[in-house]
């Protein structure tokens, strides 16, 4: 009995690490579009609706 439980830890670690995986790349992912959002332009009408504002 002993080593099937030993068997079925081997494809929980696997999953475990494709867990990881795919949680490190949707991280990067989402910095990624978070990067882009960031440094995007803002429009100068945009800006000129915005200093009517205050």
């Amino acid at each position: 009995m002993r080593s099937g439980d030993e068997s079925s830890k081997k494809p929980r670690v696997a999953k475990a690490a494709r867990v990881q995986s795919k949680d490190r790349d949707m991280g990067a992912a989402l910095r990624t579009v978070y990067q882009k959002t960031v440094d995007e332009v803002i429009p100068p009408d945009l800006l000129d609706l915005l200093s009517k504002l205050d």
